[in-house]
């Protein structure tokens, strides 16, 4: 697939560590420690090359497709590649990468966005990295079907264990056997609640809605649509080309626009925007209070971002949608370049490491313009 990583293919199954070692992620795992018990084969360099032939040793990896297998092998690739971000050493000594997970899901999207990766495929191996330790803490957690509900919504669950599984193979600890009894019980879990390989789905995207909104509600609970009003988040970088679609699709719109608040306002970009969102915040009231359905023009790029808006409009009763717009890396710089607020090129880096893409469980539609 274009924009991937070499990928071995038969006979011989070899990985090509000469194209890949060079690699800037690659070399920044050389020399991060890890855990000495839990990872005892030393540091995260060594740990990514025992994932992928752990991976590509797999029977199971042989024997599915070409794109499937470079799917996968490139996840196993960058499964820990936010570990040299994350490591520290605490005060009592131990090593730690607390939400390394979390953080390698944006930066394989930035790495594979940059490479041209096609969206699904790039989205799909984001996703794997982003729950890559779930097959390992499942069997502890207290709701095991919300948690496969919410993972399948984003990632190909066969192909999670089968992650996790090189993850354990390619490592040295005391307990192997226990990790892929774990990774075993999350396999067959998935498969009681008939998401192995596909997503869950629920009677309407109201039911889909409101069961991620409230972690007692039952995924089988009456969701009656009744909508106050219409919202219609934007999400994108800047420069992306959001003013563009609401242009050609929703023209005469009341629209929530950021961008216009700042310059009203005169709040640079790379300011502090406490005071743009509380005049947009009011803004978007005015309009939930008359009923008056209306765009929320802005970057809301983090799913922290974007919840507090959807919990404004939730709590109205609003029907809510996200259109998500992306353009490749040498296209979205150019039209930035060309706006008339256009966004300095170190505030889109820093956004960058927030960047995290829609997902169905946040609102009751997502479409994605996306151009490739």
């Amino acid at each position: 697939m274009h924009g991937f990583f070499p990928s071995p293919t038969p006979p011989d199954w070899l990985i090509d560590w000469n194209t890949l070692d060079p690699l800037p992620f690659i070399q920044e795992m050389r020399g991060c420690p890890q855990h000495p018990v839990r990872h005892a084969e030393g540091d995260v360099w060594t740990h990514a090359h025992m994932v992928c032939e752990a991976m590509v040793s797999s029977p199971a990896w042989r024997l599915l497709g070409e794109e499937d297998r470079q799917l996968l092998f490139t996840a196993a690739l960058l499964h820990d590649v936010a570990k040299p971000a994350c490591t520290r050493t605490e005060a009592n000594g131990e090593i730690t990468s607390r939400g390394h997970s979390w953080k390698g899901a944006i930066r394989a999207r930035q790495i594979l966005w940059r490479r041209g990766a096609l969206f699904s495929a790039r989205e799909q191996v984001s996703a794997l990295v982003r729950h890559h330790l779930v097959p390992f803490y499942m069997v502890e957690h207290a709701n095991t079907k919300r948690l496969t509900f919410e993972v399948s919504q984003t990632a190909h669950c066969e192909f999670l264990s089968m992650l996790a599984e090189a993850d354990a193979r390619g490592r040295t600890c005391p307990d192997p056997d226990r990790l892929l009894d774990h990774i075993g019980y999350f396999r067959d879990t998935c498969a009681e609640n008939q998401v192995l390989t596909e997503a869950h789905e629920f009677a309407s995207d109201h039911a889909r809605f409101l069961y991620f909104r409230d972690p007692l509600r039952q995924p089988d609970s009456p969701a009656h649509e009744e909508f106050s009003a219409s919202v219609v988040l934007m999400s994108g970088l800047p420069g992306a080309g959001k003013d563009h679609w609401i242009s050609r699709n929703m023209p005469d719109e009341p629209m929530v626009s950021l961008d216009v608040l700042r310059n009203q306002l005169g709040v640079s970009p790379s300011d502090p925007q406490g005071e743009v969102l509380t005049a947009a915040r009011e803004q978007a009231r005015q309009y939930l209070r008359a009923g008056q359905s209306f765009i929320w023009n802005a970057t809301n790029l983090s799913r922290q971002i974007r919840n507090e808006c959807i919990r404004l409009f939730a709590d109205y009763n609003a029907h809510i949608k996200i259109v998500y717009v992306e353009v490749p890396p040498a296209r979205l710089f150019a039209q930035n370049r060309l706006r008339k607020r256009k966004v300095p090129e170190g505030v889109i880096d820093r956004l960058l490491d927030r960047w995290e893409v829609p997902d169905r469980m946040e609102a009751h539609q997502v479409e994605y313009v996306v151009s490739e």
